[in-house]
């Protein structure tokens, strides 16, 4: 089947980084969605982020951070000598697994952003708190300079060291956890695994909590106290995702979809989509078609 979502906008080796680029006197207006991570950084600007049925402030040291097909629109009106400077990073994960083998906690943190259900999304850095601008600028001055034979490698190790800075001070609840927090992300790591190799079948808590051996009470309470959100929700926003990409990538039918999701009907999954999206996913499907021509 033909590819509806083209990763061009990433580059040949899906990863796009435009440093402080700038729209002056002008509307800008954003409307889309692709199949990697973007990490959308204000330097100077006020506008609007619609994400997820919600609306957004943008204004300088606001960071915002969107998965993969997560259709959002980005709105900066003209204003009189202002200028809306931003500074985009977008890659598909795939680019740094090999180097995160090291690393289970940074890998886990990478796999929420990729494919789990983030609680937050939007972030604005304290006044005075410049470490993920000077990040972002450390990379672009050396690039520049650094040998071709010699990218790669550079551009993995500032993925890692702006994913970890991610990790430990703008998502702190996923790095501090609760008491016993090596043993629970130990275990909460295991449930995402059992997730991902078996969310398109249907769930029963009684065996996840067999095959782990967990109660059921107890591992439906450690993944709400460490991710913030219910094994149900988790779980159907996973399905929603994996739906959005086939929406995305495929010319598969919406029931074909259901079914492969979850094997669900059509009309309870299109009920599903659009209580986590806000619409349905014909309405989905025909805006990252419009969004990409």
């Amino acid at each position: 089947m033909p590819s509806l979502l083209e990763p061009a906008y990433m580059g040949s080796r899906n990863f796009f980084m435009s440093y402080r680029s700038e729209t002056k006197n002008e509307n800008w207006l954003m409307l889309h969605a692709h199949q990697g991570i973007e990490l959308l950084y204000v330097h100077q600007g006020a506008g609007t982020v619609t994400l997820e049925r919600k609306q957004y402030r943008l204004q300088p040291g606001t960071l915002f951070c969107f998965q993969p097909y997560q259709l959002h629109k980005v709105e900066v009106p003209p204003l009189a000598d202002a200028s809306y400077i931003r500074t985009n990073v977008t890659f598909d994960p795939r680019v740094i697994e090999a180097y995160l083998a090291p690393f289970p906690k940074l890998q886990s943190f990478v796999r929420l952003l990729a494919k789990g259900t983030l609680t937050e999304q939007v972030f604005t850095f304290a006044a005075g708190d410049h470490r993920f601008e000077e990040l972002l600028g450390g990379y672009d001055k050396a690039r520049s300079s650094v040998r071709d034979e010699h990218q790669e490698e550079e551009r993995a190790l500032f993925l890692l060291t702006l994913l970890r800075h991610l990790q430990m001070e703008v998502f702190p609840e996923q790095a501090l956890g609760f008491p016993n927090a090596e043993k629970a992300s130990g275990h909460v790591e295991r449930i995402l695994d059992w997730i991902e190799s078996r969310f398109r079948l249907p769930f029963e808590l009684g065996a996840m909590a067999e095959e782990l051996h967990l109660s059921p009470y107890h591992l439906s309470h450690l993944f709400k106290r460490h991710t913030g959100v219910t094994l149900s929700d988790y779980i159907a926003g996973r399905r929603v995702r994996e739906a959005c990409a086939l929406l995305a990538n495929t010319d598969k039918s919406v029931g074909e979809i259901a079914r492969e999701v979850g094997g669900f009907s059509a009309p309870y999954f299109c009920q599903m989509f659009k209580k986590h999206k806000g619409v349905t996913p014909q309405s989905y499907r025909a805006a990252i078609r419009q969004a990409y021509r």
